[in-house]
C-alpha cells in the first residue's frame, strides 16, 4: 500500500505535470432564485480562463473553475465571485468562427457570442460582447439554439422595420448616422429593414399611405424633429384610412398599428430627447432593438373644416415665428441658423392677439366611499369651455413635456408622455427684459412659470382664433388677402412649419401611438447645454 502511494519512479515529471492541471471537480451550480431553472450547464473559457457556466430563462452566469488547494483552503475561491448577465438585456447571439479574407461560409469554430445591451451614465446605452469559447460544434449548436430560442420569447422586440431616412437634416449627416451607427446593430440583432430614403418633403407621407403596415413590427424614422412628424403623421392617417375613417374630420381616430422608432439626425431633436434623455443614435438604436415601448399621447389640429395633422407639441407666437425665421435661412449652417433665428426673433419680440377657449381636464380618482368606483374630478365645470382673450408673445400646447438640451426638464416639465392630457402655457405680453427671464429659467431648477405673466393650464382641448391686427387701417385691412393672411400666423407643430389662418382646434387623444424609448421618470437628469441667451 505504501508503494501504491508512491509517485512512480519512472516519471515524476509527468505525476507534477498532472497535478499542476488538476482543478477542483464542477459542484452543483451556485442556487438560483426561486422559480430559475438550470437549462444548460457547460465549460467555456472565458478571456483565457475556464469557467462553469450555466443557463436558466433568466440569466446567463458563469464562475472560474480553481485549481484544486493541497491545502483544503477555500479562501481562493472566495475571491472569485460569479458574474452573471440578465438575458432580458441581451439582444443578440452568434456563433463565432475565425475565417480567411474573403470567406463567407464555413471557418474554424472559436465558439460563442452573447451581445448585451449595457447601461452607460448619463442615459447612454451601448453595446458590450462576452465571448464564451469551446471548440466543440454540438456544444456550441446545443447553446446557440437554446440562447436565441431564449431571445425570441421576448415580445415587443422587431424582426422587420420599416426605416426612412431624410439626407436633408442637420449637416446632411442622416444617412451617415444609419448606414455607420444603426444598420450595423439592427443586422447584429437579425432585424430585416427596407429603408427608403426620402427625396422631397412629403415623400414619407406618400410612401407610407400606399405602405402594408402589417408586414412590418415598426416603423423608423432617421431625422429630426420635422422628419419625425411627418413620419407619426403619415402612420396615424395610415391607421384611418385602414380603419374606414373619414381623414378630413376625425373626432376619436384608431391607434397607429406599430410603434415608432425615432434616430435622432436632426438640428432640433426634442422627441428623441424626452425619450431617450440624450441625442445619441445608438443609444436611440438598442431602445428600439430592445423593443422598449411607450405608449404616447397624440394631438390632432383641426380647422373648423378639416383635419391638418397630428402632433405631439405646438407652439404659436415666438416659438412659431422663430422657426418661420429659420425656415426662410435655409442656407445657413444648422446651428447659426437656429441662433440667428432665435436671437432676431427676440429681437423683434411682438405679441399675437388671440382669443383661446380651452376645456379643463377631467382627472379620474378613486373614491373610497363607493366602494372603488371611479369618479371624474373637474377642473373647472363639467364641459364648461373658458375663455381668455389678450396679447400673448408665445402659446404652447404640449401632450409630451419635450426634453431638450436648453430645457433638460422639458419645456412642459408638469406633463408625462400618456397622462391624457395638454399643458397650455400662456406667456402673455411682458417685457422683453422679463420674457428673457422666463426663457433663462427654462435651464435650470427654478420654476420657469413662476412669473406674473405666465400662466398654465392642464387640458384636455383647446381652440386658438387669431384676432386681425388691431394696428391696420381700414384700407390696409382691404388690401390684405387670404395668402398674405396665412402669412401672419405660423405655427410651430414638433418643429414642423405650418401656417394657417383660421381657428385651429387642438384634442388630446390618449396614447395614440406606441414610441420606441422610456418613461421620463425613469431618465437620469441632465444639465442644460444651450448658450444662446
Amino acid at each position: 500500500a505504501a508503494r501504491a502511494a508512491r509517485p512512480s519512479a519512472a516519471a515524476p515529471d509527468e505525476q507534477q505535470q498532472q497535478r499542476r492541471r488538476r482543478v477542483a471537480p464542477l459542484t452543483d451550480p451556485p442556487p438560483a432564485e426561486a422559480g430559475e431553472e438550470a437549462l444548460l450547464r457547460g465549460i467555456f473559457e472565458i478571456s483565457k480562463r475556464s469557467y462553469d457556466v450555466v443557463l436558466s430563462s433568466r440569466r446567463l452566469r458563469w464562475s472560474p473553475i480553481l485549481p484544486e488547494s493541497p491545502t483544503g483552503d477555500s479562501s481562493m475561491v472566495s475571491q472569485h465571485q460569479e458574474e452573471s448577465i440578465e438575458m432580458k438585456d441581451v439582444f443578440s447571439v452568434k456563433v463565432k468562427r475565425r475565417r480567411f479574407a474573403g470567406q463567407k461560409k464555413g471557418g474554424t469554430l472559436l465558439g460563442i457570442t452573447v451581445f448585451k445591451c449595457l447601461k452607460k451614465e448619463g442615459n447612454k446605452l451601448t453595446d458590450c460582447a462576452v465571448h464564451l469559447n469551446n471548440l466543440s460544434e454540438d456544444h456550441c449548436q446545443l447553446w446557440f439554439r437554446h440562447l436565441k430560442e431564449i431571445l425570441n420569447g421576448f415580445q415587443n422586440r422587431p424582426k422587420s422595420l420599416k426605416v426612412f431616412v431624410n439626407p436633408s437634416s442637420h449637416k446632411r449627416e442622416a444617412t451617415h448616422v444609419y448606414d455607420d451607427q444603426v444598420a450595423p446593430l439592427f443586422k447584429l440583432a437579425d432585424i430585416k429593414t427596407d429603408v427608403t430614403v426620402t427625396e422631397y418633403e412629403g415623400h414619407a407621407l406618400s410612401v407610407l399611405k400606399d405602405c402594408d403596415l402589417q408586414a412590418f413590427d415598426g416603423v423608423v424614422c432617421v431625422g429630426g424633429d420635422g422628419s419625425v412628424s411627418e413620419v407619426a403623421h403619415g402612420l396615424l392617417l395610415k391607421a384611418q384610412i385602414d380603419a374606414g375613417k373619414d381623414t378630413v374630420y376625425i373626432p376619436k381616430p384608431v391607434r397607429a398599428p406599430v410603434p415608432l422608432g425615432i434616430i435622432p439626425a436632426g438640428t432640433t431633436n426634442i422627441l428623441a430627447h424626452t425619450l431617450y434623455g440624450i441625442k445619441h443614435a445608438v443609444t436611440a438604436a438598442l431602445h428600439i432593438i430592445m423593443g422598449h415601448i411607450q405608449p404616447v399621447d397624440v394631438c390632432t389640429f383641426s380647422t373648423p373644416s378639416k383635419l391638418l395633422r397630428f402632433g405631439f407639441s405646438a407652439m404659436f407666437g415666438f416659438g412659431a415665428r422663430a422657426l418661420a425665421l429659420a425656415e426662410k435661412h435655409r442656407w445657413m449652417p444648422s446651428s447659426q441658423r437656429k441662433d440667428f433665428a432665435f436671437i432676431k426673433t427676440l429681437a423683434d419680440l411682438k405679441p399675437e392677439e388671440c382669443e383661446l377657449s380651452f376645456l379643463p381636464l377631467q382627472i379620474p380618482q378613486d373614491d373610497s366611499q363607493e366602494n372603488g368606483r371611479i369618479t371624474l374630478l373637474y377642473l373647472g365645470s363639467k364641459d364648461q369651455w373658458h375663455k381668455i382673450q389678450g396679447h400673448f408673445l408665445n402659446v404652447s400646447i404640449m401632450a409630451i413635456p419635450c426634453l431638450c438640451s436648453m430645457a433638460p426638464r422639458g419645456l412642459a416639465p408638469n406633463t408625462r408622455l400618456n397622462n391624457g392630457s395638454m399643458a397650455l402655457i400662456l406667456v402673455q405680453n411682458a417685457s422683453r427684459t422679463e420674457f428673457i427671464k422666463h426663457l433663462k429659467r427654462y435651464a435650470s431648477v427654478k420654476n420657469q412659470f413662476n412669473f406674473p405673466f405666465v400662466e398654465t393650464y392642464t387640458i384636455q382641448e383647446v381652440k386658438v382664433q387669431p384676432q386681425p391686427q388691431s394696428g391696420l387701417d381700414a384700407t390696409e385691412t382691404m388690401g390684405l388677402n387670404t395668402a398674405s393672411a396665412e402669412e401672419s400666423y405660423p405655427w410651430n407643430i414638433d418643429g414642423d412649419l405650418m401656417k394657417e389662418a383660421s381657428e385651429v382646434h387642438v384634442r388630446v387623444h390618449p396614447q395614440l401611438i406606441n414610441l420606441y424609448g422610456v418613461s421620463i421618470d425613469d431618465l437620469e437628469s441632465s444639465q442644460a447645454t444651450c448658450n444662446c441667451i
